[in-house]
């Protein structure tokens, strides 16, 4: 997917909670994966909703991103396989909500994810990092890190609202410490075409951000929420569900967009 040999490497990331970042990074790389990707997951959200919906117990979940951000842990050795062949994780523990005053006073704080990724010799075309819906150290690592950044947006009045934010910090880390990074697109989540108002937000998200949208939409779908319960993407849980296709669609669009 990348034009070297490195792995393209996408932060999934909103400042805003519960607008289905963690859903899209899990669903949409086990579509990748399902279509012949070689995909790497990294959780640095201290929740761990990615590790668990992947099915990856918590006792299981050492080394983790803590013992890859603060104790030089090579990412390699902390990969868990999941259920979907082709998709690896690197889990998160609640370590990680102490991050912040583990580094403090390290001058590379803010590229510890970049420097682990440059040294790992990963075996993958694509890392998908699931961030916190917070913009702090761990998602500026991710930021650091990444080729692109994908952000899910969820189709409410809000919409909008914050992500002029972010998409500033993306601006301030491309002219600062990552001159390659991009807003690789903006995905709309929990879309219900049964209600006028997400018509609405869609067509003001549309004419705002224009090209920056994917054409795929995600929609509220019902397996898509209860398929982290069983520790499975929802293209095995359920696979011929609207969020299982959904997903299989955005993957292909990323993929294109990707290689154009």
């Amino acid at each position: 997917m990348s034009a070297d040999s490195r792995p393209r490497v996408l932060a999934v990331t909103n400042q805003k909670g519960g607008v289905g970042k963690t859903t899209t990074t899990i669903n949409l790389g086990a579509a990748l994966a399902a279509q012949g990707q070689k995909v790497v997951l990294i959780d640095i959200d201290p929740q761990g909703n990615a590790s668990t919906g992947l099915g990856i117990d918590r006792e299981d979940r050492q080394p983790s991103t803590y013992d890859v951000l603060a104790e030089g842990e090579l990412v390699q050795n902390a990969l868990k396989e999941t259920s979907q062949p082709g998709l690896t994780i690197v889990p998160a523990t609640q370590d990680l909500s102490a991050i912040d005053m583990t580094l403090a006073a390290e001058r590379d704080r803010l590229t510890r994810l970049r420097n682990s990724l440059v040294k790992a010799e990963l075996d993958a075309d694509i890392v998908l990092i699931d961030c916190p819906p917070s913009l702090n150290i761990l998602t500026l690592n991710a930021l650091v890190a990444a080729d692109g950044v994908l952000v899910p947006l969820q189709c409410e009045f809000f919409a909008l609202e914050g992500i002029s934010q972010l998409l500033s910090t993306v601006s301030d880390i491309r002219k600062s410490v990552n001159t390659k990074l991009i807003t690789q697109g903006i995905v709309l989540t929990m879309y219900d075409q049964r209600n006028n108002l997400t018509g609405d937000v869609e067509a003001d998200v549309r004419q705002t951000l224009g090209d920056l949208v994917f054409k795929t939409v995600i929609p509220r779908n019902v397996r898509l929420s209860e398929a982290p319960s069983f520790g499975l993407p929802v293209q095995l849980y359920d696979p011929r569900s609207s969020g299982s296709l959904a997903y299989a669609a955005l993957s292909k669009e990323l993929t294109n967009r990707i290689a154009t």
